[in-house]
């Protein structure tokens, strides 16, 4: 890890389901935050990276990164994610790169894509999240 997690996020940050795909957050740097996953257990029926899967990562680093973007004691959820994928993967990690698009409050946008162990573009996607300021804000 490069950079590390912000002070102020809770110890326990991690939700039940990045927990249950094997998501982790690898690099906490708010201008190309990165978190990878594990192929294996998140396939679909024909051995290939499930496109479930894949969109809860994409979710779970563009959601983290609109967090990061957004300080202490806001509120971020996704409004709109479009993914497109290019190439399958079958076996080892993913790992999504995220990048900020800009942000006009109320709204964060950043692109993200996903690698595989070779480098590869297997998905490119677009994450929106709704930006709720902390109150007295």
């Amino acid at each position: 890890m490069t950079s590390e997690a912000p002070s102020w996020l809770p110890a326990d940050v991690s939700s039940a389901l990045d927990e249950k795909l094997g998501i982790e957050i690898i690099d906490w740097n708010p201008a190309r935050l990165m978190a990878r996953m594990p192929v294996d257990g998140n396939t679909q029926p024909y051995g290939l990276l499930h496109g479930g899967a894949t969109c809860s990562l994409v979710e779970t680093v563009g959601s983290y990164a609109a967090a990061l973007g957004a300080g202490p004691g806001a509120t971020v959820v996704g409004i709109e994610l479009n993914a497109s994928y290019h190439l399958p993967a079958t076996s080892g990690h993913v790992t999504a790169v995220c990048t900020p698009l800009g942000s006009e409050l109320p709204l964060a946008a950043f692109a993200i894509e996903v690698l595989d162990d070779e480098g590869q573009l297997t998905t490119s996607a677009r994450l929106t999240c709704l930006v709720r300021p902390a109150r007295g804000a």
